[in-house]
């Protein structure tokens, strides 16, 4: 079996990696040594010795701001079978997250990581919250066996870009 054939890109769905803010992305509670470009930059992602991994708990908090506007479609978040991410909570446009207030705040769509999932079958989110994107807040839960640390191998976000509408392009209505 292909890669490709593992990991679909959605119809219509482009990998976000060349609209994110490098200079925004934060993890919380990642191991100093194994941190989130493992898992989100291209190339570090696609090397299978590679992985972010949690430091004081199974935990990770994960921050990705946009440089322009986002529709974010689905997402693949890999990782092995036993410290792979289960349960995972994403917010729209929710800056300055931390342990202490991720609870405080509904999340856009919360997804449970399948089998399928941790090895690459893309989870369709709930497209209507993803619409205005400016950044994602990622926050896993907890992992498939309830272990100390949890290991992701890569993240890859599918959406598509807001493109911003040409005002000059509009023609005007003339008034009769």
């Amino acid at each position: 079996m292909s890669a490709e054939s593992v990991c679909p890109i959605p119809k219509g769905q482009v990998d976000l990696m060349d609209f994110i803010d490098w200079s925004g992305v934060e993890c919380l509670n990642q191991s100093g040594s194994h941190t989130i470009a493992n898992a989100l930059k291209q190339g570090y992602r696609e090397d299978e010795g590679l992985n972010l991994v949690s430091d004081a708990d199974e935990q990770l908090l994960i921050y990705i701001p946009f440089n322009q506007v986002i529709k974010l479609h689905s997402i693949v978040i890999q990782g092995p079978e036993e410290e792979g991410p289960k349960t995972v909570k994403l917010f729209s446009n929710k800056e300055h997250m931390g342990f202490s207030n991720v609870n405080d705040y509904p999340p856009s769509d919360t997804v449970v990581l399948s089998e399928d999932n941790i090895k690459g079958k893309p989870v369709i989110l709930k497209y209507v919250k993803f619409q205005n994107v400016r950044s994602v807040t990622i926050f896993i839960e907890d992992n498939q066996l309830d272990g100390e640390i949890t290991k992701v191998k890569k993240i890859v976000l599918y959406g598509t870009t807001v493109e911003t509408t040409d005002m000059k392009g509009l023609k005007k209505i003339e008034d009769h």
